[in-house]
């Protein structure tokens, strides 16, 4: 008989919490503050193995600049995942542009 792995809720709101915490610090220390950089999301996906985290930019013209510094640091982010956490797995990490945020503000920019 198969058993199916269950997902903890409480742990995996954590460890997005924890994962959300790390990459805002690790972003003061690593960027040469030129941009305010905000960690505005995180999904957390396949059992913890990966993880994309979501940021906005201020100002927005330097948003490609920083898109590019954040695809060259995922190494060096996952390694201070490793040194500042005792999480069980380190994940993959992504980081990309939060739209969605984006968009919203836009609308509310409108009304």
């Amino acid at each position: 008989m198969a058993t199916t792995a269950r997902t903890n809720p409480y742990r995996d709101q954590r460890t997005e919490d924890l994962i959300k915490e790390m990459a805002g610090k690790f972003l003061s220390i690593e960027s040469n503050r030129t941009s305010l950089v905000t960690v505005t999301n995180i999904n957390l996906y396949n059992r913890g193995k990966n993880v994309t985290i979501f940021f906005t930019v201020l100002p927005e013209d330097k948003e490609k600049a920083v898109a590019d510094f954040t695809k060259r640091k995922r190494g060096d982010f996952r390694e201070y995942m490793k040194g500042h956490s005792r999480l069980p797995i380190i994940p993959f990490v992504d980081f990309e542009l939060d739209f969605g945020e984006k968009n919203r503000q836009n609308v509310d920019r409108l009304i």
